[in-house]
């Protein structure tokens, strides 16, 4: 994930939604691919609505600080990205929170608004790393409810997860590593009855 998404170098090989090696964080953003992070990574003194702002930093001419200017240009745009701002946390169920503090969130609504910061750049891959981590029975089943609604929209998702309930409700196609080497790859009925995977991760 890590690769695509341009944070880090691989060793060898190509990357099959490149066709060649790492690109830079900003070239990935431009073409459409973001991401959230197993810990969770926003500004926890902004509001909700802001944070989801500061990922649309690059649709404003100039960024954000060009916005106190308010050029013509400028106010088009503020307006712009603050409309798919809140589209955004209207899809996730946040927009009744726009103008709360992101760190007063529970646990599970600051997941839910790295997923909107994501979803509001027009991503058409999301790569969501461990989303499920630390949340609670209900709050995963409301996020798995949540990327199943983001891939009938037509994103493709790419997730890293360990709570295989997740995994095998929402997916199409699922690899499974164990110890860092892939064991299995298939539909997750098929790979509900691999034995690897049934002695490595179902018992």
């Amino acid at each position: 994930m890590g690769l695509i998404a341009g944070w880090i170098l691989g060793t060898a090989g190509t990357l099959a939604v490149w066709n060649r090696g790492r690109r830079s964080p900003h070239v990935v953003a431009r073409a459409g691919i973001s991401r959230t992070f197993q810990n969770i990574r926003l500004f926890a003194n902004m509001t909700v609505l802001e944070n989801v702002l500061v990922g649309l930093d690059r649709t404003i001419p100039g960024g954000l600080i060009a916005m106190l200017f308010q050029s013509p240009a400028n106010r088009r745009a503020e307006a712009a990205a603050r409309s798919r701002a809140l589209e955004s946390l209207e899809f996730v169920g946040l927009v009744g929170d726009a103008n709360r503090i992101a760190g007063q969130l529970p646990y599970g609504d600051q997941r839910r608004l790295e997923i909107a910061r994501a979803l509001a750049t027009g991503a058409r891959l999301i790569l969501l790393d461990e989303p499920a981590a630390g949340m609670n029975p209900s709050e995963t089943g409301d996020l798995g409810r949540l990327v199943e609604r983001i891939r009938d929209r037509g994103v493709t998702v790419l997730l890293i997860e360990h709570h295989m309930n997740v995994v095998m409700r929402i997916s199409d196609r699922v690899a499974v590593l164990d110890h860092g080497v892939k064991i299995a790859e298939g539909t997750p009925a098929e790979v509900r009855r691999n034995e690897k995977v049934i002695e490595a991760y179902l018992g």
